[in-house]
């Protein structure tokens, strides 16, 4: 093999070493059933100019947003990133930068990670934000745990209008037998909150609701809050960060801690990922929060120097005692999220804020007028909303991306009874022609 560097003398003395005769030796307890004795048909290797042709073959056949607008959202948006955000991540120094174990060593990365935190707790008025998670479902499971460590108990509610692929992984933390997960139902787009106060009890850990939720609709918090408290359990807010540029901060509702899925500050698309998870919290919670977090102190020079605060993580303490086993801080999402912030600041933000709220609603009236669909939620919306259709959703998106329009989610592939509804976004990104040609090509349908 060509890539494997011993010869025959070093393979026969590290046979010799072990006790064994031959390679063959090695693998006599996989049955021979199970053994193959013919390598797989695989084709000859690849000059380098033939193998970057074959790459770009294969990478065509993906449909990016280079050549196509899109509508598409439910977790993922197709926000601007400003050119500044590449080029300070691209840096070596970030992008080649370890694990900040000693700290001494990694001073520019825990500062910049120390702005991360600061900048999200600027963002949701919460006291301390931990240094990123791996993305807004693992953040929203991690909240689970917490309120279960924090109250001793072990049932955790949370509303079906959350994005689904998030209870789907707050499921898979359930299955350790740490909490219960109870859903509860959804009315008008947003969380039924008669069916909501009715569930909450003596046992719940925390009550887990999402705003805007997966429809894109409003959820009223302060309400919600006061039915978890009331019951002595926590309150856990999912939120769009692009949101907060013009919502009330998470902190002013009530909210005990605070995730979010931080793609949309700075991070593409890419397929799916790597993404990052906000985590903050009230201070009262510090001690059990998952992952890491960054402090400020100074040394015995009095010069100022960054630390790694607290690592509430296995690695570092007994692991009984751990928070949480999360292990990555997703630095180079982060970073990129903190140039992001630092570059666009409060009054861009806002401006991009409203920006998709001013899309939204004009798409939301437009394709209301139009024959054969209608609005089924009438909850106010922020940059998503969700639509009913004449025909089959599958059907629309085919017809949409033949005109180079990615289309909205088939809201029935997550929600029984919804069948024949979708769910459009729309951003920054989108100008009023981008919206005007969806509606064309919806009216044409």
């Amino acid at each position: 093999m060509n890539y494997i560097p011993n010869t025959d003398e070093d393979r026969s003395k590290m046979l010799s070493a072990i006790g064994e005769k031959d390679v063959e030796s090695l693998f006599r307890d996989i049955p021979e059933a199970s053994r193959s004795r013919s390598l797989p048909d695989i084709p000859e290797a690849l000059d380098e100019i033939a193998l970057v042709k074959e790459m770009k073959s294969l990478s065509a056949k993906n449909t990016g947003l280079s050549g196509s607008v899109s509508f598409l959202g439910g977790g993922a948006y197709n926000h601007f990133i400003p050119s500044v955000v590449r080029h300070i991540t691209s840096r070596s120094e970030f992008y080649t930068a370890y694990t900040p174990y000693q700290a001494e060593m990694s001073q520019g990365l825990l500062q910049a990670i120390y702005e991360y935190q600061t900048m999200i707790c600027n963002l949701t008025g919460m006291d301390v934000s931990s240094a990123s998670h791996y993305d807004g479902g693992t953040a929203l499971a991690e909240s689970a745990v917490l309120s279960c460590n924090h109250t001793g108990r072990r049932e955790v509610l949370v509303s079906e209008a959350v994005n689904p692929n998030y209870r789907e992984v707050l499921k898979t933390y359930s299955l350790g037998g740490k909490f219960s997960v109870i859903e509860t139902a959804v009315k008008n787009g947003v969380t039924d909150a008669e069916r909501l106060r009715s569930a909450i009890s003596e046992n719940t850990a925390c009550v887990i609701l999402q705003t805007p939720n997966f429809f894109g609709c409003m959820e009223e918090m302060a309400e919600i809050e006061k039915m978890a408290h009331s019951k002595r359990a926590l309150l856990v807010s999912s939120v769009d960060p692009i949101s907060l540029g013009i919502l009330a901060s998470p902190r002013e509702y009530g909210a005990d801690v605070v995730v979010a899925e931080r793609q949309s500050l700075g991070n593409g698309l890419n397929f799916g990922g790597p993404y990052l998870g906000i985590f903050a919290v009230r201070k009262e919670l510090v001690r059990l929060l998952p992952g890491r977090v960054v402090g400020l102190t100074r040394d015995h020079d009095g010069k100022r120097g960054f630390v790694l605060t607290l690592q509430a993580r296995e690695q570092h303490i007994r692991r009984e005692k751990a928070a949480s086993n999360i292990c990555s801080n997703q630095a180079m999402c982060a970073l990129a999220a903190a140039v992001y912030l630092s570059f666009v600041g409060e009054k861009g933000l806002g401006t991009i804020a409203r920006a998709c709220l001013s899309a939204s609603s004009y798409a939301k009236q437009k394709i209301s007028e139009l024959k054969g669909y209608s609005i089924p939620f009438s909850s106010a919306t922020f940059k998503e909303f969700v639509v009913k259709t004449p025909i089959s959703p599958e059907k629309i998106n085919k017809k949409l991306f033949d005109k180079g329009i990615i289309g909205g989610f088939d809201i029935g592939r997550a929600y029984k009874g919804l069948e024949g509804h979708m769910l459009f976004c729309f951003t920054e990104m989108n100008a009023k022609a981008d919206i005007d040609r969806l509606i064309s090509v919806l009216s044409d349908v």
